[in-house]
């Protein structure tokens, strides 16, 4: 044990807590931690920025743009539409279908942005089934993670471990190489949830809280009554307000004060400012009303063209533990907060200081041509408009065609999946399928950076010798229970440190480990590989562990119970059948 070892495992340590209480953004803390180790001289500037540099960084940086050149030309629509078809005719029918359907495209492009396109059409076939938005919301996440694991390139944390295999020598993961056993996991996975998840779920829209609405329930918001208001004049209780619309709740406050007089005895008046709480379709109803102002806007000229918008916080956007007033999201977007949703609780005051979450809801107003500036950025996922966008639907098979020939000629070895990938983006923009500055603004920099920097992290393992020292200690712990059980062991390691911090940065801390625990009990070190690789991407049992999770939390009116009590089996599932079924698919 040298002070080398011993820092380097301090910095681990540190690095696990920080990922997994993300006090600081995840890529963040992958470049504090590179930064520590180049400064204490366990790795060199070379080692530093090799990361950057490396084929899964690279290729995953591709894959984004890959994955949003099959979106600009309507190709991954087409398929929504036609699901959205299908809802109209079964709930479960179409359950089987979105599940199947994700899967397949999640095995071929970012899970994250399937789950993102889906997720509009998922809950307006919610609404036509009158089911809870919930019982098709979490199937469409797991789906995705199911068809992840099927390919080399279904999930970047797949591309991250066959990198670090190749960089020890070792050969990389081919493209299909994990098919057989992923579609195992697939059908399990589609059985469990058809058969007792969904089931498990709670139906929390139900009844007369069903609203012909695409979001996620009801919100806050604040209104003025100007002079020409209907309402003006009446007790509240017989107000057009009550009468011709469902509010959940009302506060009247006059000159900054609560009023606390009854509702038959409440006379309403000019200039009164009212809390009320409502759904989508009763808040799009009340701001069309003639005397009713959005406190925002009160004053303001109404726009004919200005359309209410819901938009899930996307993970790992500007907003994703930032307050709007921190993230200075009026003077950046022009836009005002009308209502927010935070987990499952209505804000009611305050909403600019309102510390926002991955898969909180915002609803705002914004005009008509504005919207597919929302839909480009990052930092929203769109779920109430599901008018869609102006797509380049005469490049569609081009784009498909060009996508098919890198799987192709990865899949066939012609060429390297990161060669294959990189010119792969460049036909696209070539054949005009994505514009240059699309393709920029596709990558996920966030997911960038924290490749480049938790690989570094393996590498400072390995040079000092910790990853050897840990790999021996896994086999003293394990090694005499036999290969299978390293197995196991190594897949319920890597299966609950995903569900506290990033999957990428699991696979590149335990990765090292594994292939130096196979050096030291003499056996292959692929099977230890496979099991990191396919528990890294199934995380089911929190609403943080993995992106899709955290997406769907918000409009799917999810508690974090939901997924301990859906989630939990399904793990101690893929953990058994990980355990007896990777030795005999990669034999050790």
């Amino acid at each position: 044990m040298t002070l080398e070892i011993l820092l380097i495992l301090g910095l681990t340590l540190s690095a696990v807590i920080l990922f997994a209480t993300e006090k600081l953004p995840v890529d963040l803390t992958a470049m504090i931690i590179m930064s520590a180790m180049l400064l204490s001289g366990i790795i060199t500037a070379e080692d530093a920025i090799s990361g950057f540099s490396n084929p899964a960084t690279v290729t995953v940086g591709a894959m984004f743009i890959l994955s949003a050149g099959l979106f600009k030309t309507g190709a991954v629509n087409v398929v929504g539409n036609l699901l959205a078809r299908v809802g109209k005719i079964s709930f479960w029918l179409v359950l089987v279908v979105m599940m199947l359907v994700v899967g397949t495209l999640s095995a071929f492009i970012n899970n994250t942005a399937a789950v993102a396109i889906f997720l509009p059409v998922a809950l307006a076939i919610a609404r036509d089934c009158k089911v809870g938005p919930g019982r098709l919301l979490m199937p469409l996440s797991f789906a995705s993670m199911f068809g992840g694991v099927c390919t080399l390139v279904g999930t970047s944390t797949n591309i991250l471990v066959s990198s670090i295999a190749e960089r020890h020598g070792l050969a990389p993961i081919g493209m299909f190489e994990p098919t057989q056993l992923g579609l195992i996991f697939f059908v399990a996975g589609a059985a469990y949830m058809l058969l007792l998840g969904v089931r498990m779920i709670p139906d929390r829209v139900s009844g007369e809280e069903r609203g012909p609405v695409f979001g996620s329930g009801e919100y806050q918001t604040e209104i003025v009554l100007e002079p020409e208001a209907r309402s003006v004049g009446k007790v509240l209780s017989q107000s057009p307000l009550l009468q011709d619309l469902v509010i959940k709740g009302v506060d009247v406050f006059r000159e900054g004060k609560r009023l606390e007089e009854p509702a038959d005895t409440l006379l309403l008046q000019t200039g009164d400012h009212l809390k009320v709480r409502c759904d989508l379709e009763n808040f799009r109803k009340l701001k069309e009303r003639r005397g009713i102002a959005l406190r925002q806007r009160s004053g303001a000229a109404k726009s004919e063209e200005a359309v209410l918008v819901e938009a899930v916080v996307a993970p790992g956007s500007t907003l994703d533990g930032r307050s709007l007033q921190q993230a200075r999201f009026r003077s950046r977007y022009g836009l005002q907060a009308l209502a927010i949703r935070h987990r499952n609780n209505v804000r009611r005051e305050h909403l600019e200081e309102v510390q926002l979450k991955a898969g909180d809801v915002l609803l705002f107003e914004v005009e008509q041509h504005h919207l597919e500036q929302l839909r480009e950025d990052k930092t929203f996922v769109l779920v109430s408009q599901v008018e869609l966008p102006v797509f380049r639907k005469s490049r569609m098979l081009t784009a498909v065609a060009i996508v098919t020939g890198v799987v192709a000629a990865a899949a066939s070895g012609f060429i390297p999946i990161v060669a294959g990938a990189i010119i792969g983006c460049i036909l696209l923009v070539m054949t005009r399928c994505i514009t240059l500055d699309e393709a920029y603004r596709s990558i996920n920099w966030q997911v960038i950076f924290l490749l480049a920097g938790v690989l570094t992290l393996g590498t400072g393992l390995e040079k000092t010798g910790a990853a050897r020292l840990l790999g021996g200690l896994m086999v003293e712990t394990l090694g005499s229970l036999g290969p299978m059980a390293l197995v196991s062991g190594i897949y319920l390691a890597t299966s609950i440190l995903t569900e506290l911090m990033s999957n990428n940065a699991t696979a590149a801390l335990l990765a090292p480990i594994a292939i130096a625990a196979a050096e030291s009990q003499g056996i292959d070190s692929r099977p230890l590989l496979m099991a990191i690789t396919f528990a890294a991407s199934a995380s089911f049992m929190t609403p943080v562990g993995y992106q899709t999770n955290t997406l769907i939390y918000g409009p799917g009116q999810f508690r974090y119970a939901d997924f301990l009590r859906v989630g939990t089996p399904l793990n101690i599932m893929f953990w058994l059948l990980a355990t007896f079924l990777i030795p005999h698919y990669w034999p050790f």
